[in-house]
């Protein structure tokens, strides 16, 4: 056995077992907190509620399971199980050239990936999420997103890939670079178009028209000088009864976007409290922060993939016979998250550092106590769980937990 083999497999199995340990005392520290509400929140909410909340978060939990499982599968299938060889083998008998074989390629492993996927997101769309009252799609509608998910990948996917392996071959020691510049472009332009061209195909988008409201809000913008296209309401109803609020788009593009769900959920003044701590994101630059951090990624692993693609090893030790571009990227796409797991703590970190950041500018906008409030109606309505295992809520979660967040919005209450 080669020694990237070796490295490669052990990576995965500490990775797995690190998280379906984490999995287990999340659970176990659900479970021993199902029969009480926190002393923050049992005024606001039931201990009914809470323990729906955490039946629910254990349901999630046991598909979390299954999926962290299957994912390792997939990956140790595609690479020393020989599925790449065999597929490598028969794009090579349609004669479509390096070039086009090996975007069929790359678009063949994604989409069958998503076919290996789609059992567990159907259990959880029609199992778990019906079951908690929170599901309102169809089947038709189900399968209707799948495939307009599919069109929109190859449509916008497959010129891309054409445009990066062609550089892989093309333009020389460098070509990481130019990739680099390409698929910034391609992500600024996918940020510019999303909220006009794509999300419509999935969503409808009507206006606020609850004019009090809009008014109310867009004398908090021009207070905090944000500047958008314009605030709209989501049909998020259609699919699912979780709420959310968010940005969309940049420069002339730029949208605020409310699920109508949250809206029929939250008051005025909490919408307001909700929109402000939005906004906070805005005004401490953690848009373009994230936007640099993602750009400075993006270009780490487009030069290590270009160290990467020239190395046998790297084929053979994960058990592919060939070296290509296709297979040199693909193999990055399926590897690539077994090593970069490790690092998701930190990002997470820093994500609910921004948290608090934008909570502590909400608070100075708005009464701290309108934003606590809407907090707790969306941790009840989504059935958010109160009492997540801290160390779980470190690995993964890029909000605080809610107890944290809301201790720390009550020392922003004045006295």
């Amino acid at each position: 056995m080669e020694g990237f083999t070796v490295v490669f497999l052990s990576v995965l199995a500490l990775g797995l077992v690190l998280q379906l340990w984490l999995a287990a005392r999340q659970a176990s520290h659900i479970v021993a907190h199902a029969q009480r509400v926190p002393a923050a929140f049992a005024d606001r909410i039931s201990p009914a509620e809470h323990q729906k909340a955490a039946s629910y978060s254990l349901a999630r939990l046991g598909v979390e399971r299954w999926d962290l499982a299957l994912s390792a599968l997939v990956v140790v299938a595609w690479t020393l199980g020989g599925g790449l060889n065999g597929l490598d083998a028969r794009v090579a008998v349609m004669g479509l050239g390096p070039l086009w074989g090996g975007v069929v390629l790359v678009l063949a492993t994604v989409l069958i990936g998503g076919l290996i996927d789609l059992p567990l997101s159907v259990w959880r769309t029609f199992g778990i999420e019906a079951r908690f009252g929170f599901n309102r799609n169809t089947p038709t509608g189900f399968i209707k997103d799948r495939l307009l998910a599919v069109l929109l990948t190859l449509l916008l996917g497959g010129p891309l890939l054409a445009v990066i392996l062609w550089l892989m071959t093309s333009a020389g020691d460098l070509w990481w670079f130019w990739a680099w510049l390409v698929w910034m472009g391609f992500s600024l332009f996918v940020t510019w178009a999303y909220p006009v061209w794509i999300a419509p195909l999935f969503n409808r988008f009507e206006p606020l028209n609850d004019r009090p409201l809009r008014i109310r809000l867009e004398q908090l913008l021009e207070r905090c000088g944000f500047r958008s296209n314009g605030m709209f309401v989501m049909d998020g109803s259609r699919r699912s009864a979780h709420g959310n609020a968010y940005f969309t788009g940049f420069g002339a593009n730029k949208r605020i976007v409310f699920f109508d769900t949250l809206l029929d959920g939250l008051e005025a003044d909490e919408v307001e409290a909700v929109l402000a701590h939005e906004l906070g994101h805005f005004k401490r630059h953690h848009i373009a922060k994230g936007m640099l951090l993602s750009s400075a990624l993006s270009l780490a692993g487009l030069w290590l993939l270009g160290w990467l693609a020239q190395e046998p090893w790297f084929y053979s030790g994960l058990g592919v016979d060939n070296a290509s571009p296709a297979l040199a990227l693909v193999l990055f796409m399926l590897v690539l998250p077994v090593f970069t797991l490790f690092v998701s703590p930190l990002l997470a970190r820093l994500s609910r550092r921004h948290e608090f950041e934008a909570d502590d500018f909400a608070a100075a906008q708005t009464d701290p106590t309108h934003l606590i409030n809407g907090l707790v109606k969306m941790y009840r309505d989504n059935a958010s769980t109160l009492t997540p295992d801290p160390l779980y809520s470190a690995f993964y979660h890029s909000h605080p937990p809610a107890p944290v967040r809301v201790a720390h919005l009550s020392s922003k209450i004045p006295t």
